[in-house]
């Protein structure tokens, strides 16, 4: 056996994606980006589209880019995406069309038009998942309610990373956690819901076997290895196939008096549990029981992220002022504190063409300040998603009947440490940041222990844990806060 043993992880974000080697030396993970390239949704007309083949010819660069450096053939390769959206496959294992983005104007209203045939009650009693419109259950009823043809036509659903792992190896197979992000999946049963989507009209046959995260799935197919110049055998091994899985395996010193925040567009906010929490509290608090690593459940909420801050940087910089995070980080350590609050869950900020047009209407339509400078724009932006913390912080504490003592936060937002402070400040607990690279490293530690080189999730945790630099960021003055957070509620109350 070699020194160090290798790893591939291929982590495609919806704004970017990347090809990363593992190398782990039987104490830790050091990590080498190999390949990293952008992504995005790109409009046709009146739809929104992924370019999966683009990223496919991404991922063989990153092997590629593998091969050139290393002669020993990895010991696996792992894909892990975003949640909910899916491609469609027809009888000869072709993809019938790039698969269309969660975020596109195709769900809007078909929730209600859904729970008038299954109440919502009903279906978060069987799925435990929180009602967001794009989920994969409503972009199929959208698909069958509009009259698209691809629905009956179509052979097999695979979610993205799924998709990615047929291409690599030629087997069709659902991994669990990205299957559960569905709302088709039965949380406590543990499989497909066909009775729900059956009396939605959806089509149950085209929905694969579940397999678990950390299943070896095949081997790399041998046209792959050669387009990529790169020697096998190569297992491909399903890691937690929703990105948000694999980070929340990467969490270290996560246990049950302690919530995990994995921090980027989104930020999904919650606790590790052994069941799901499936009652009407849960419910009308929306909350969302999703499939972890090691047959958990990830009760979580998900919350509108550094998306809001992301838009409006985009914004800026088509105006011609492109700030660096650290010049926007400072702006908004100059703005005075409690200007302006918003809800980065409200609708207002879903998808709008001018992110910072949308915080102004928000505030003037809610009586408040209206935020004119760009660190006023941060800092309701970053004080508002520290208000969101607490109020989730709060509902998580009541739900799971349990006192949370620390907030871990790990991902791409764990970099900001303006956030951190706020974060630690609003909810007066300790936030723990880091690993930054939770995801890619959740990926290869699952693969590491499906290829024997570590025996559990506890033990790739301690390893993770010696592999990084964590910081802690004690709550400071109270001051303000929770009046803060008053304010927060009361506009919670006027949507």
């Amino acid at each position: 056996m070699p020194a160090t043993t290798n790893f591939l992880a291929a982590d495609l974000g919806a704004s970017n994606g990347r090809v990363l080697l593992a190398r782990w030396d039987g104490a830790r993970f050091a990590l080498q980006e190999l390949h990293r390239f952008p992504n995005g949704p790109t409009a046709v007309h009146d739809r929104l589209y992924w370019n999966v083949l683009g990223l496919w010819s991404e991922l063989q660069t990153g092997m590629a880019r593998y091969a050139a450096q290393y002669d020993e053939p990895p010991a696996g390769i792992g894909v892990d995406t975003w949640g909910v959206d899916f491609g469609l496959l027809d009888r000869a294992g072709r993809l019938m069309g790039n698969p269309v983005a969660y975020r596109d104007a195709r769900t809007n209203g078909i929730m209600d038009v859904a729970c008038a045939v299954v109440p919502a009650e009903t279906i978060f009693d069987i799925t435990g998942i929180q009602f967001m419109q794009f989920n994969t259950l409503f972009q199929l009823y959208a698909m069958r309610h509009g009259g698209d043809p691809q629905l009956d036509a179509a052979e097999t659903l695979l979610m993205l990373p799924d998709l990615f792992h047929y291409w690599l190896t030629g087997r069709k197979a659902a991994e669990y956690t990205i299957a559960s992000t569905s709302q088709m999946f039965d949380a406590r049963e543990r499989r497909w819901a066909a009775g729900l989507m059956a009396k939605l009209d959806l089509p149950t046959r085209i929905l694969p076997q579940v397999v678990p995260p950390g299943t070896v799935l095949g081997e790399v197919l041998p046209g792959v290895l050669d387009a990529a110049g790169l020697q096998g055998p190569v297992p491909v091994i399903a890691p937690g196939g929703h990105d948000t899985a694999s980070a929340v395996a990467a969490v270290p010193g996560l246990d049950a008096r302690s919530l995990y925040i994995s921090s980027g567009t989104w930020s999904l906010m919650g606790m590790e549990i052994a069941e799901p929490i499936i009652n009407e509290r849960t419910r009308s608090l929306n909350f969302t029981n999703e499939g972890g690593v090691d047959n958990t459940i990830r009760l979580l909420k998900n919350i509108a992220g550094l998306w809001t801050l992301q838009e409006s940087r985009r914004q800026w910089r088509r105006e011609g002022q492109d700030f660096s995070w650290n010049d926007l980080t400072s702006q908004a350590e100059q703005a005075e504190p409690f200007s302006s609050l918003i809800d980065p869950d409200a609708a207002d900020f879903l998808n709008p063409s001018n992110m910072v047009d949308a915080f102004r209407d928000y505030c003037r339509r809610t009586d408040q300040p209206v935020p004119e400078t760009v660190g006023q724009v941060v800092r309701c932006c970053l004080e508002s998603l520290a208000l969101r913390y607490r109020w989730v912080l709060n509902a998580l504490e009541e739900i799971a009947g349990t006192q949370i003592e620390t907030m871990r936060i790990v991902g791409g937002g764990s970099q900001n440490r303006l956030l951190s402070q706020l974060a630690a400040d609003a909810c007066r607990r300790p936030v723990i940041t880091g690993p930054v690279e939770a995801t890619a490293l959740g990926n290869v530690m699952l693969q590491a222990i499906a290829a024997g080189r570590l025996s559990s999730i506890a033990e790739g945790r301690e390893a993770i844990a010696a592999s990084i630099e964590q910081e802690t960021f004690e709550p400071g003055s109270a001051a303000g806060w929770d009046d803060a957070f008053g304010r927060y509620e009361a506009l919670l109350a006027r949507e």
